[in-house]
């Protein structure tokens, strides 16, 4: 009989949006993948925290590779051209992206959506610099 192959915890996601993402990437370098409690956290994302989110595993013998292709992706925003985002008050490359509330309007809106349940129809994203914390658009 074989013996099965040992995975090792690489990481850790809020959401099983975000471990599809690096999953296809570790895919299309052909290491093989293992998502766990991504079912229950797709089913009801507010078990995330209870479960310790979605851990993505990959074969032990495949981890360094594995975080060496996973560095390649930058955890900020990028452009259009694929450079980094750079802020104009500092002009740190860390920024990232965030939802902000500008206007009693849009408070009023984002609130209703809350209490009705739904999701908030009405905001604004911007850019926000992970060193001075300045936003921008």
């Amino acid at each position: 009989m074989e013996e099965e192959a040992q995975f090792q915890l690489l990481r850790r996601f809020q959401y099983s949006s975000e471990a599809i993402i690096y999953q296809g990437k570790l895919e299309s370098q052909g290491i093989e993948v293992f998502l766990r409690d991504n079912h229950i956290v797709d089913t009801n994302p507010l078990y995330s925290n209870a479960v310790g989110g979605v851990k993505l595993y990959v074969k032990t013998e495949d981890v360094n590779k594995a975080i060496e292709i996973l560095q390649d992706i930058s955890l900020y925003s990028v452009d259009d051209n694929h450079k980094l985002v750079q802020c104009p008050n500092c002009g740190a490359t860390q920024a990232e992206m965030v939802t902000s509330i500008g206007s009693i309007k849009m408070l009023v809106a984002y609130v209703m959506s809350v209490l009705l349940l739904a999701l908030p129809f009405m905001t604004r994203h911007k850019y926000k610099c992970a060193h001075c914390k300045h936003e921008f658009n």
